[in-house]
């Protein structure tokens, strides 16, 4: 599922269609490629009765409901928006974004996202809208900070009774760089330290840990010795170096971050420097650092 390249059941369709097929579709426009698939949508729903929703309701999942009771949800996420600083915006996010959005900017298979038939996408990771708006915002001047909280669907198969979709609250930051990597520092303490505050006030008991790995940057590691550690000392949510951590490479730049409980079995968050907003605005000198956390995870470990 997660290559770029055509699978074996890919394979197996086109194979079973008349020669030509493939060629014949991809020389649509996008306007008429979308109308023909529409139509066999409509086709194919016009042949759905009742009991066959109920059968996909019980085994697509897709589409079952989340096991997370959703006022212990909202009484959580609406302290989390009480806890932002002032000048950071929320934004509701859609449902859909344009296709591609996931894997313009980032190094993401297109299979491991639900593409729709309008040339939009299933929101996968609200971290990517977030960084598109920012660019948007940006060329207006003046750093950008926002929040939101939606819930992802993502096509990959996380393991037997994973869920296909889960809640995230998420932080997206981007501001001009000032050289010497005090502008990521700076990004870097605001985003940690909100984080320990969440941490702190709804989950105290829960061992909760940031932990921070530099990803061959020295002026950042220099930054994270010198200004991020020292912001973030002495609390109960101690910041953690973790030198070993490989999984993000050529995905974040500079630096990693990670949110868990559990002294550190149970990752509930993630995070760390990209450059989506510079790709995004064309512009090297634009700096981005994303986060987030995914809320079922923690409200499931917290006091009752």
């Amino acid at each position: 599922m997660d290559g770029d390249g055509p699978t074996e059941a890919q394979r197996r369709v086109w194979a079973r269609l008349p020669a030509g097929t493939r060629a014949a579709l991809a020389g649509l426009s996008g306007a008429d490629l979308r109308t023909l698939l529409l139509g066999v949508a409509q086709d194919r729903a016009a042949a759905v009765r009742p009991p066959d929703v109920v059968r996909r309701w019980r085994e697509d999942r897709f589409v079952r409901p989340a096991h997370a009771d959703p006022r212990d949800l909202a009484r959580v996420e609406a302290r989390m928006w009480q806890l932002l600083p002032a000048d950071v915006s929320g934004v509701e996010l859609s449902p859909v974004v344009p296709v591609g959005t996931c894997s313009a900017v980032a190094p993401v298979s297109q299979n491991r996202i639900v593409t729709t038939m309008r040339a939009s996408e299933v929101l996968s990771d609200p971290t990517n809208a977030l960084a598109v708006e920012a660019a948007v915002r940006r060329r207006r001047g003046g750093e950008v900070h926002l929040a939101a909280a939606h819930r992802a669907l993502r096509a990959q198969d996380f393991g037997t009774g994973a869920p296909a979709h889960f809640r995230l609250f998420c932080l997206v930051s981007s501001a001009r760089d000032a050289g010497s990597g005090s502008t990521e520092a700076r990004l870097l303490v605001r985003h940690l330290t909100y984080w320990r505050t969440v941490l702190a006030e709804l989950a105290p008991t829960a061992a909760p840990r940031l932990h921070v790995t530099a990803l061959d940057d020295g002026i950042v590691r220099e930054r994270l010795a010198d200004t991020v550690r020292p912001a973030l000392g002495g609390t109960v949510v101690p910041l953690v170096d973790e030198p070993e951590r490989e999984r993000g490479r050529g995905y974040y730049t500079g630096c990693a971050l990670r949110i868990s409980i559990l002294d550190g079995s149970l990752e509930i968050g993630d995070g760390g420097l990209t450059d989506w907003t510079a790709r995004l605005s064309g512009d090297a000198k634009e700096r981005c650092l994303i986060s987030c956390l995914a809320t079922e995870r923690l409200v499931d470990h917290m006091p009752r």
